[in-house]
């Protein structure tokens, strides 16, 4: 397990447009890449502290580059995500190259951000960021911001802020969802399990991140 005691940038193999670069907080020091996603790093310049996964994206280029910084997973049965948020931890993850691309690796990210609830995870892609709701958590949001709270199991989910409330509403995904809400003013949002997943303009990560790192993560993975 790599720990850090500062918020890190983890970054993917799907393509990352140079603004979406430009939204990382400056003050990140640290570096994780999942497989490929060491030569979209590389591409700007640095070399990635560690690159984590089952290296069949990598390409030849930056193995040489990385040397003794690659840790090599084999197995097959979880994503190159999933490897690298099983070992690492730091108080605050920020991720690029996650998004967008193919969807059946957004739907997969999408899972693992549940599955692994019990770290504060926040992926930027070229329109939206997404992080799965805290138990409790406060936005300072204005009045007409585009908000969606998406299901990815059962989830009871009590709200201000918003136009459509979300109170005395099970959602799921099969069932209701909460997409394309819309913010009346600053947001609470109240979740009885982390089962939703928060999606917004990515315009409001910067003033979002301080209330996202300062919410109360899950104690239990995926409980």
């Amino acid at each position: 397990m790599k720990h850090y005691d500062h918020p890190i940038l983890i970054v993917g193999g799907a393509p990352i447009a140079q603004d979406v670069w430009a939204t990382v907080p400056q003050d990140i020091d640290h570096v994780v890449a999942a497989d490929g996603g060491a030569d979209r790093v590389i591409a700007q310049g640095r070399v990635p502290d560690v690159v984590i996964g089952d290296m069949d994206s990598l390409s030849a280029e930056a193995r040489q580059s990385c040397g003794d910084r690659l840790i090599h997973i084999a197995e097959q049965d979880s994503t190159d995500f999933e490897k690298l948020l099983r070992r690492v931890s730091a108080p605050l993850i920020i991720g690029i190259g996650f998004l967008g691309h193919r969807l059946d690796h957004q739907m997969a990210v999408q899972s693992a951000l549940v599955s692994f609830c019990d770290k504060r995870v926040v992926l930027i892609g070229d329109q939206d960021i997404v992080f799965v709701a805290p138990p409790r958590i406060q936005l300072p949001l204005d009045a007409g911001v585009r908000v969606s709270i998406y299901p990815m199991g059962a989830v009871s989910l009590r709200s201000q802020g918003l136009q459509w409330p979300t109170d005395c509403i099970t959602m799921a995904p099969d069932g209701r969802i909460g997409t394309s809400n819309r913010t009346t003013g600053p947001v609470t949002l109240q979740c009885d399990r982390p089962k939703a997943l928060v999606i917004l303009p990515r315009i409001q990560l910067d003033r979002c991140l301080p209330a996202i790192a300062a919410a109360t993560p899950w104690n239990v993975r995926g409980e």
